[in-house]
C-alpha cells in the first residue's frame, strides 16, 4: 500500500507493533526482503521518538528470525515442516472430532491483546459461529480487565484514557500509580517530563524507586499489595481536611456517604502501619493533588495485577471523585494500557464475556443485534465462557482441543509450571504465531503467520485513537494472514461464507456489530483514519438519508461518509457532559483494605513483585531474538535490597533462589538500595530457569477475573555453583 501526503512514495507509514502507545514510524523496504524503521514526526502520540524496541522492529521480519512454513508433529514427535492444506485439514480434523466426542464446550481459543481490532473481532465470530464453543478468551485478562471493571462500575464505560495524553502536560498534578513508563513505553516519558516544566508535580507509587520514579516530585513505595489501602488513607485525609468539592459531588455522582464512611475505618496511622508510607508523605500526597485546579490519577499494573484489583482501582477513581477530578477538562481517571491492541482486543469479541463493540454476551438487544449482523440465530450463540487463567486451568480435562492466536502462556500465564503442563495434557493444540515461541513448541501443528509490517489493519491505542496499520512488505512465502487461517479453517468445518481475507471487508463489517454499542466504531473507515491519523471511538455513524440511526444504517457500506451529513468527529474526551450510566452520575463504590491472597509467613517471609524491563516485551518471543535488545537486557536477575542480600550472604551477580509454593524460579542477584528491603522483583520475559510466573499466585480478583501477579509470598536462597 502506498503512502500519502508528502511520504516518499516508497515509504510506508504505520505503528509501532509493541506498546499500546502504538507509536508512528516509517517503514521503507530495503535488500534482504525487510524493511528500515525511520521516524515519523506526523504522528502527535510519539511525535517521532521510538524507544529501543521500536526501532529494531524489523529485525523479527528478516529470516531466520520468524517461521515460514507451516509445522507439524510427527509421529517420532518432532515439528516438521508440512505444506498449508496439509496443516489446515490437522487442524480442522482434530477440532471436529473432539466436539463430535465431547461437546463443542471441548474446544478452546485463546488469543492475545496484540491481534488487530479485524483478527480480535473474526476470532470471536469464529469460536461463537464455527466452533459454537463459549470457551474463548485472552491474554489480555492479565492486562487491565481490572480498570476496565471498575472503570465500568464508576463511570459505566471502560476506554483506557477518557483523555488523550496531551492532556497531561497540561494539569496539574498526575498521581501514576504502579507503572513505570520510562521502561514500559519510553516515548510517554516527555508528557511527564513537560508536565513538570509546566509547574505541574508528578507522584509516583511503587514500591521500587524505578526510573520513572526518580523523575517524580513525590515518590511513595508501598509494600506490594497494599495500594488500597493507601488511596484509602488519602480519601481519608481530603474528607477530614475538607478538600471534598461538595457541589460536584452532589451535582455529578452517586453513593458518596457509603464510600466516604468505608474510607473514614482508614485513619492515617492504620494506612502507615499497612503500606509502610508515613503519615507525612500521606498528607503531601493529598497536598499536591488537591492544590492545582486539575488533576489526574493514571494507573497501570502494579494496583491492577492483584486479587483486589478492581477495589484497588476503584479506590483510586473514588479519590478523583471527591476531589471533582473526572469529567472536568483535564482532569480524570485512566488506564495506560499495555499491550498494543490491548484496549480494541477486548472491545471486539475475544473476551469470554463480550460481543463486538463492547456489548455484553448476556445482552438479549446485543445478542440479536450482533447475530443479525453475523446472519445467525440469536440462540445459537454461546452464553459466557471462562476466563483466561480458568480457561488454561481446565485444559486436558474439561477443555480437550485448543486454537492459540498471538499469545504465549507458557511464558506470560501466572503459576506458570502448572499451565505448560495443561498444555502438554491436551489432546490437540494448534498456535498461530510468528516464531517459534515456547507455547508453539508445545503445539501439534504450527501456522506461520504474517507480522505487523506485512499486513494491514487496524489497533485501539491506549487513548482510545483508533488507528491504522499499513502494510508495508510482502510477507514470505509460506506465510498467510490470521484472517486467511480463519477463512480456511471455517471452510473446512462447514461455514463457507462469513469470513473474509480481505481486513478492510472485515472492518466493514465489524463497524456494523460495533454501531450503537458503547465502543461503536461504525463512523470510522479505513479512509478517515488515513486522513486524521487516526479517530477516537465512540464515533457513530451519522443518520441516513432517510432520518433512520446509525445502528439501521449500518447495514450500508458507505455509513459514516454518506453526504448530507458530517461525519462524526470522535470523542478524544469522555464523560465532560455526562457518564455513561443510566442517570449520568459516576457511581462511588465502598470499598475496604483486604490482605493480599498469600502473605509472608515464616516459611515463605519475602514478597515478589514482577515487572517489565526497557529492553525486553511482555513474554519476550519476539523481542529476544533481536541481538541489540538481549545485549541490553540478556537474561532475568533477582532484584533485592543490600539488607536482605546481606542476611543471605549474597553479592551482586550471585545466582539466588526464589521460592513460592509453586515453584522454584533462579538468576542472578541486582542489590540496589531502589526497593523495599521486604520485597524482591524479577522480570517475566524469560522462560527455563528464571521464569518469574513460575512463582506467581493465579488467585483471581472476584470481578476481572485478573490473577494476582504482582504479590506472593516467597522465600530467597543462595544457590551453591
Amino acid at each position: 500500500m502506498q503512502s500519502t501526503g508528502t511520504h516518499d512514495p516508497t515509504t510506508t507509514p504505520t505503528h509501532c507493533p509493541y506498546c499500546a502507545l502504538q507509536c508512528g514510524m516509517n517503514l521503507t523496504p530495503v535488500e534482504g526482503g525487510t524493511v528500515e524503521v525511520s521516524e515519523r514526526a506526523d504522528f502527535p502520540v510519539n511525535r517521532g521518538a521510538l524507544c529501543g524496541k521500536g526501532r529494531t522492529a524489523a529485525a523479527v521480519l528478516a529470516p531466520g528470525a520468524r517461521l515460514t512454513s507451516p509445522l507439524v508433529r510427527s509421529g517420532d514427535g518432532a515439528l516438521v515442516p508440512a505444506g498449508w492444506d496439509e496443516a489446515l485439514d490437522r487442524i480442522a480434523g482434530n477440532l471436529e472430532r473432539t466436539r463430535a466426542r465431547y461437546g463443542a464446550d471441548a474446544l478452546g481459543v485463546f488469543g492475545g491483546g496484540g491481534l488487530t481490532n479485524e483478527k480480535a473481532y473474526a476470532l470471536g465470530k469464529f469460536a461463537r459461529v464455527v466452533l459454537g464453543t463459549s470457551q474463548i478468551d485472552y491474554n489480555g485478562r492479565f492486562c487491565m480487565s481490572s480498570a476496565a471493571a471498575a472503570g465500568t462500575r464508576a463511570f459505566g464505560l471502560d476506554r483506557g484514557l477518557p483523555f488523550p495524553l496531551e492532556d497531561v502536560p497540561r494539569t496539574g498534578c498526575v498521581i501514576l500509580v504502579g507503572s513505570n513508563p520510562a521502561e514500559t513505553m519510553p516515548p510517554s516519558l516527555r508528557y511527564f517530563t513537560e508536565l513538570r516544566e509546566n509547574g505541574g508535580t508528578l507522584i509516583v507509587v511503587d514500591p521500587r524507586r524505578t526510573k520513572t520514579a526518580e523523575q517524580a516530585d513525590l515518590h511513595l513505595a508501598p509494600r506490594p499489595g497494599t495500594d488500597l489501602a493507601l488511596a484509602l488513607g488519602m480519601l481519608h485525609l481530603v474528607v477530614a481536611e475538607g478538600r471534598v468539592d461538595e457541589a460536584y459531588v452532589e451535582e455529578r455522582t452517586s453513593g458518596w456517604e457509603e464510600a466516604r464512611a468505608a474510607a473514614m475505618a482508614h485513619w492515617p496511622e492504620h494506612v502507615e502501619r499497612i503500606t509502610g508510607v508515613s503519615v507525612p508523605e500521606l498528607r503531601e500526597a493529598v497536598r499536591l493533588f488537591c492544590a492545582p485546579e486539575a488533576a489526574m490519577v493514571l494507573t497501570a499494573r502494579g494496583p491492577e495485577q492483584q486479587a483486589k484489583g478492581t477495589d484497588t482501582v476503584g479506590a483510586w477513581i473514588n479519590l478523583c471523585l471527591a476531589t471533582g477530578r473526572a469529567g472536568r477538562p483535564l482532569s480524570g481517571y485512566g488506564c495506560l494500557t499495555g499491550q498494543g491492541n490491548g484496549q480494541g482486543g477486548r472491545e471486539h469479541g475475544q473476551k469470554a464475556d463480550q460481543l463486538p463493540g463492547y456489548r455484553k454476551l448476556t445482552d438479549p438487544a446485543a445478542r440479536r443485534h450482533v447475530a443479525g449482523v453475523w446472519g445467525v440465530d440469536p440462540d445459537s450463540l454461546p452464553g459466557p465462557g471462562r476466563s483466561a487463567y480458568e480457561l488454561l486451568d481446565a485444559l486436558g480435562t474439561d477443555v480437550r482441543s485448543l486454537l492459540v492466536m498471538g499469545s504465549n502462556p507458557v511464558v506470560s500465564a501466572p503459576r506458570a509450571a502448572h499451565v505448560e503442563e495443561r498444555l502438554r495434557s491436551l489432546d490437540f493444540l494448534a498456535v498461530c504465531d510468528v516464531v517459534l515461541s515456547e507455547t508453539a513448541q508445545l503445539a501439534d501443528v504450527v501456522l506461520p503467520v504474517t507480522q505487523w509490517a506485512e499486513e494491514t489493519g487496524t489497533t485501539t491505542s491506549l487513548e482510545g485513537r483508533v488507528l491504522l496499520r499499513r502494510r508495508a512488505l510482502t510477507p514470505p512465502d509460506g506465510v498467510r494472514g490470521d484472517l486467511e487461517v480463519l477463512h480456511g479453517l471455517a471452510g473446512r468445518l462447514g461455514v463457507e461464507k462469513g469470513f473474509p481475507t480481505d481486513p478492510e471487508e472485515v472492518f466493514e463489517e465489524l463497524r456494523r456489530a460495533s454501531a450503537g454499542g458503547p465502543a461503536d466504531y461504525s463512523g470510522i473507515d479505513y479512509r478517515r483514519l488515513a486522513q486524521e491519523n487516526g479517530v477516537f471511538w465512540p464515533c457513530p455513524a451519522p443518520p441516513a438519508p432517510d432520518g433512520t440511526g446509525a445502528t439501521d444504517s449500518a447495514t450500508d457500506s458507505s455509513v459514516g461518509t454518506g453526504t448530507g451529513t458530517a461525519p462524526h468527529p470522535g470523542t478524544p474526551r469522555l464523560f465532560l457532559d455526562r457518564f455513561a450510566t443510566d442517570d449520568g452520575r459516576a457511581r462511588f463504590v465502598p470499598v475496604a483494605h483486604r490482605p493480599s491472597a498469600e502473605e509472608p509467613d515464616d516459611e515463605y517471609p519475602v514478597l515478589l513483585t514482577t515487572g517489565r524491563v526497557v529492553s525486553q516485551y511482555q513474554s519476550g518471543a519476539q523481542t529476544r531474538r533481536v541481538a541489540e535488545l538481549n545485549a541490553a537486557a540478556p537474561g532475568p536477575f533477582v532484584e533485592l535490597h543490600p539488607r536482605l542480600a546481606a542476611r543471605l550472604g549474597a553479592a551482586e551477580g550471585d545466582p539466588l533462589a526464589v521460592v513460592s509454593r509453586r515453584g522454584r524460579a533462579v538468576a542472578p542477584a541486582r542489590i540496589t538500595t531502589g526497593i523495599r528491603p521486604d520485597t524482591v522483583f524479577m522480570p517475566f520475559h524469560w522462560p527455563g530457569e528464571g521464569r518469574a510466573n513460575t512463582l506467581t499466585n493465579p488467585a483471581l480478583d472476584p470481578t476481572s477475573r485478573m490473577p494476582e501477579f504482582k504479590v506472593c509470598a516467597v522465600r530467597v536462597e543462595t544457590v551453591t555453583p
